[in-house]
């Protein structure tokens, strides 16, 4: 018997369990069936069609509950993504938590976004605010994006022919070393980045973001610590 049915491209089948992910990445906590379906709009069997795959790969997992979650698979990938500039990032990254008291990060290019790629958060610190790996935001917001743009020059920029344009901030950035941005990203937050020039990639930044008005240090000093943190990552990925 011949089906009348025709399968779905292998390319939605890919996209909708990536979205599947996405979903789970972006949640506060685990998510049942139905929530997935409903933010997936997708029939409740594809959705478990695309659950039991992923299943089967590691990368979710479900409770005695039923609920999904994120399952340890997926750090087996996150720990390959730009690997080099993890490992030479952790030690500065950690050292700056620790002395800032701080959240420090390392965020990288990601077009049209900034995505942070590791973080450390500093220790014997009660309240801090913490970036998580993994997390998004637009590329002409926040300090990050001013840093990594403050690599090239204005003409540099437009040839590009980025979406985001090139700001008045980035000039100032490229002068000073370091960028600043206060409430862009979430009011009440501000944030401190140097770029760190990857070689035979797109510009990455280290960076630091605390609440605005809680920060023990000048802007100076912290810029300046980042500078420092910048130069020493680079010298591990040469």
């Amino acid at each position: 018997m011949t089906s009348t049915s025709t399968p779905a491209p292998a390319s939605q089948t890919l996209s909708r369990g990536i979205r599947m992910l996405e979903i789970l990445a972006e949640s506060d906590g685990p998510l049942t069936i139905a929530e997935l379906t409903a933010e997936m709009g997708v029939h409740r069997s594809i959705a478990y069609r695309i659950l039991r795959t992923l299943e089967s790969h590691r990368l979710v997992t479900r409770d005695e509950a039923g609920r999904v979650h994120s399952a340890p698979g997926l750090a087996v990938l996150a720990r390959g993504v730009q690997r080099d500039l993890q490992s030479a990032a952790l030690p500065e990254l950690t050292v700056l938590a620790n002395d800032l008291k701080m959240c420090a990060f390392i965020a990288v290019w990601d077009q049209p976004d900034c995505t942070t790629l590791v973080t450390v958060e500093p220790r014997h610190v009660h309240a801090t605010v913490v970036q998580h790996p993994g997390t998004r935001h637009p590329f002409g917001h926040g300090a990050p994006g001013i840093a990594m743009q403050s690599t090239l020059t204005e003409p540099q920029w437009n040839e590009l022919n980025h979406e985001t344009p090139y700001r008045s901030n980035a000039a100032e950035a490229r002068k000073q070393g370091f960028a600043t941005s206060i409430d862009e990203v979430i009011p009440g937050l501000s944030s401190v980045a140097s770029p760190i020039h990857v070689p035979g990639r797109p510009p990455a930044a280290v960076a630091v973001v605390y609440s605005t008005g809680s920060n023990t240090h000048e802007v100076a000093e912290i810029g300046a610590r980042m500078k420092a943190a910048a130069l020493a990552i680079e010298a591990e990925l040469v």
